[in-house]
């Protein structure tokens, strides 16, 4: 016959064996657990801080490159300012000395011709006087002094023309293109006239205006102040002295 293992049956104190065993290896399980998660959170907590001092190190790192960049750019943009105020006050230096030469030059010219032309003036009316156009008022003039000038004396002032008589005597100033400013020059000329050649007190004194160009207005207040106009018409001279007056 064959041998048959008798199951011995449960007791109350082998199920309760059983289950403490059971309980116990539960309670090993949990403890290995809890220390595997404490290794974990550890090891986790560690590559956090890690991370966290990595990311700190590449923040200053970055503030300290964004700082010199910064100032790189700060003194670069200083720089640039500097050296484009430094040619920006050049440039305005050259521009006015360039600006003050040309001006000097036009006024230089513009006085060249204004003196060539003023010359041209007064040498075709002195050469008209000279060719007999020497009457005023029913006068006849019998000299003419061209271009004098006094400085010496009490009054300086120019006489362009001047023409005399045993009587009287005529002062025209000339001018190329007049202007109705020239008229109170005109006017004082009598005056510096009589201060500076006493000789002439009781010789009568005409003024007279002679300029290549008149306007109407121009002749209006020479016809008001009686002083004579000479100007240009065509190839000839013409002379209105209707209204002339003794200074």
């Amino acid at each position: 016959m064959e041998n048959i293992n008798t199951i011995q049956p449960a007791t109350f104190e082998t199920v309760w064996a059983a289950l403490m065993e059971t309980r116990a290896n539960i309670e090993r399980s949990r403890e290995e657990f809890k220390q595997e998660m404490k290794v974990s959170r550890e090891e986790f907590d560690q590559r956090i801080k890690k991370q966290e001092e990595l990311a700190q190190a590449s923040r200053e790192e970055f503030k300290r490159d964004m700082k010199e960049s910064r100032d790189k750019f700060d003194r670069d943009m200083k720089e640039s300012r500097d050296k484009f105020d430094r040619d920006m006050k050049e440039s305005s230096d050259k521009f006015d000395r360039d600006m003050k030469e040309s001006r000097d030059e036009f006024d230089r010219r513009m006085g060249s011709w204004g003196n060539n032309f003023g010359s041209f003036a007064e040498e075709y009316f002195a050469n008209s006087f000279e060719n007999g156009k020497q009457n005023f008022f029913g006068e006849k003039f019998d000299r003419m002094i061209k271009n004098l000038i006094v400085k010496t004396k009490g009054f300086s002032d120019e006489y362009d023309v001047i023409l005399i008589n045993g009587r009287s005597l005529c002062i025209i100033e000339t001018k190329f293109k007049a202007h109705e400013n020239d008229l109170q020059k005109v006017l004082k000329k009598a005056d510096t006239f009589r201060a500076n050649f006493p000789e002439y007190q009781n010789h009568k004194i005409y003024l007279g205006l002679a300029s290549m160009a008149f306007y109407p207005k121009l002749e209006e207040e020479c016809e008001k102040l009686g002083i004579a106009i000479v100007k240009q018409v065509g190839d000839t001279v013409v002379i209105n002295d209707k209204h002339l007056k003794v200074f």
